[in-house]
């Protein structure tokens, strides 16, 4: 069993930026791929970015030059980095493992889940 908690989440001002961050537990973290994942009030819970194994990494396009996923298997930990924040990246954001080598972008494929922590960019 893999357990991610998110932290890093806060309230920021247009064209601010924040870093999440995920702490993972277990032994396997550097084998997983990582994803994060955002919902909005009333709207459904959509892809952001993720990163395999091997540090590949996928953007969705609405945060593509703005935001960096990395990740430091040393630490178990992956990072998201938003820059240039817009009140519509406000949302709570999940921390999300997937066993399965390679990149996805469907919540269904990954494994495990964080709480989430909220993201609010005020205008």
């Amino acid at each position: 069993q893999v357990q991610l908690v998110e932290s890093g989440g806060g309230l920021v001002q247009a064209g601010g930026s924040l870093r999440l961050s995920c702490a993972a537990s277990g032994r396997t973290f550097s084998s997983y791929t990582m994803g994060w994942f955002r919902q909005a009030p009333g709207k459904e819970r959509d892809f952001v970015a993720a990163i395999s194994w091997n540090g590949n990494t996928y953007y969705t396009d609405s945060v593509k030059g703005r935001f960096t996923i990395s990740r430091d298997n040393a630490k178990n930990t992956v990072y998201l980095q938003m820059n240039s924040l817009k009140p519509e990246d406000t949302a709570v954001y999940y921390c999300a493992a997937k066993r399965v080598r390679g990149l996805a972008l469907s919540q269904d494929e990954y494994d495990y889940w964080g709480q989430g922590t909220q993201v609010t960019v005020s205008s």
